[in-house]
């Protein structure tokens, strides 16, 4: 059984990351890590503006039954993330509009605006490469890189945005300073 307060709080979190176009209607992910064999995610046909515990569903990070067919197509990241990076709460994934669009003409992001340049400074975007390749290795990958950084961020080529932290505010703040940010270089670009 879910617990109701989990699930009220993503609920209230994918709302607002909704709002901010971080999630798409349907696309995107969130969870967060129950205990040390399991975390919450939202189930792949979520609505991320209407969310319910039907939205949501319970998966151990150890082994995969039938569940994991109702979850998220971004399950296996989540779960590899939570097994390899201890200090990670919560996880969310999603295609902000202005971050990703600013990932198809640079290699990195270069904040200038007060909270992006304290908060970031810079971010380096990571590139893919091979998009039909892209499913079988990007929960090593995306781990891999976010092991690396000190940020909890990740900004993929074309893809969008994996966040994650301890603390289900920060997460939201790092969201809402990235895709501000970008879309304040978007209009700096415009004049």
């Amino acid at each position: 059984m879910i617990d109701q307060n989990h699930v009220d709080q993503l609920s209230k979190l994918s709302l607002t990351l909704f709002r901010k176009n971080f999630f798409g209607i349907y696309h995107g992910s969130i969870s967060t890590k129950l205990d040390h064999n399991t975390f919450m995610i939202n189930t792949s046909d979520a609505i991320f503006d209407e969310m319910n515990e039907k939205s949501f569903c319970e998966l151990s990070m150890t082994s995969q039954d039938y569940r994991w067919k109702l979850a998220s197509i971004e399950a296996h990241i989540h779960a590899t993330i939570y097994n390899n990076i201890h200090e990670a709460k919560y996880i969310a994934f999603g295609v902000p509009i202005y971050t990703t669009a600013y990932t198809f003409e640079h290699d990195e992001i270069v904040l200038d605006d007060f909270f992006g340049k304290t908060s970031f400074e810079k971010i380096k975007i990571f590139d893919p490469g091979d998009f039909s390749t892209w499913y079988d290795r990007n929960a090593l990958e995306i781990t891999k890189y976010l092991k690396d950084t000190n940020n909890h961020v990740m900004v993929i080529k074309g893809i969008g945005a994996y966040v994650y932290d301890r603390d289900i505010n920060e997460l939201v703040k790092k969201v809402a300073i990235l895709e501000n940010s970008c879309r304040l270089l978007s209009i700096k670009s415009s004049f």
